[in-house]
């Protein structure tokens, strides 16, 4: 009993840092899913009586809008490109999904660790004990906002400028959206499960931890999101997920991106800690009742494809 109850709290800790106040770190819940492609208008009878000259317009118009996300990618000239990078995550946590998103959108290859929370013997050499962690060319680096400064002045040297409109959107994200994340996901008993299945099936687990964390890290995280919902003055999870994500896209004053043209660190911000919970219940009830839809999924085309190195 004493075993499982110490099982049981070193998951809490593991998943408050999976979203936001959960513990898990940064897991990228859904980064697996495929990347959707937008959808060509449904032919109309209007249409029809020019079947050739318009679908070979809608498919130009089409590949171009593709051409053009994907020349918005940046990756970094090859001579500041780091030789080594190895990010010790959680695979479920906004915090490192938000490194994540950073990295991928530059194509910047990188390796993974998968840290196990409830002995995170991975990170035994670390002084510092939460994930993520980032070591590139051998330099430790924590702390997922202060690790993208970092990459980014690493690969951008002359972009010195900081850019009030971006810093305040990033402050936000730390500050209030990745608090309005756990108590949608742990929301009630059967969010809770679906949550820790996939942390249980990605995660870094024994076969015992794997049965431990799908069920009572659950059960603990549903009674925990409670009182993340009164720390947090959340009265009800769902308005504050969908204002949140009302706010966000108010902020984007009709640009694709707060970046304008191509994301800025807001932007993928913004993308990383939300993946995670995209393709559960909560993220779906969110796309389908804001309007955040079209730009999460002009992110997905333009952060494209994971860089990570598979072993």
């Amino acid at each position: 009993m004493a075993a499982a109850m110490r099982r049981a709290r070193s998951l809490v800790i593991a998943s408050r840092c999976l979203l936001p106040s959960t513990a898990a770190s940064d897991h990228r819940l859904l980064s697996t899913a495929p990347h959707r492609l937008y959808a060509l208008p449904a032919p109309s009878d209007s249409i029809a009586s020019k079947p050739v000259s318009l679908g070979l317009a809608g498919a130009l118009s089409f590949s171009l809008t593709l051409m053009t996300r994907a020349e918005a990618k940046e990756p970094p000239a090859p001579d500041l490109l780091p030789k080594d990078v190895v990010l010790y995550q959680y695979e479920a946590c906004p915090f490192c999904n938000k490194v994540k998103a950073f990295l991928d959108y530059h194509d910047i290859p990188y390796k993974v660790v998968e840290v196990n929370p409830f002995g995170k013997k991975e990170i035994k050499w670390s002084e510092y004990k939460k994930v993520p962690i980032l070591v590139v060319d051998g330099e430790q680096l924590v702390d997922s906002s202060a690790i993208v400064d970092n990459l980014s002045r690493m690969i951008h040297p002359d972009n010195t400028n900081a850019n009030e409109e971006e810093t305040k959107w990033r402050r936000w994200v730390d500050d209030h959206l990745v608090h309005v994340l756990s108590p949608n996901i742990y929301r009630n008993p059967s969010e809770a499960l679906e949550s820790f299945d996939y942390i249980a099936s990605h995660g870094n687990f024994s076969f015992t931890q794997r049965l431990t964390a799908k069920y009572a890290g659950a059960a603990v995280m549903y009674l925990v999101s409670k009182k993340l919902k009164k720390k947090h003055n959340i009265t009800d999870e769902r308005a504050a997920l969908y204002e949140a994500a009302e706010t966000w896209t108010k902020a984007l004053n009709g640009r694709d991106f707060l970046g304008g043209s191509k994301p800025n660190l807001a932007d993928l911000a913004v993308f990383g800690v939300l993946r995670p919970i995209r393709y559960l219940r909560s993220g779906k009830d969110m796309v389908d009742n804001t309007s955040i839809g079209d730009w999460y999924q002009r992110m997905e085309t333009v952060v494209g494809e994971s860089s990570r190195i598979k072993d």
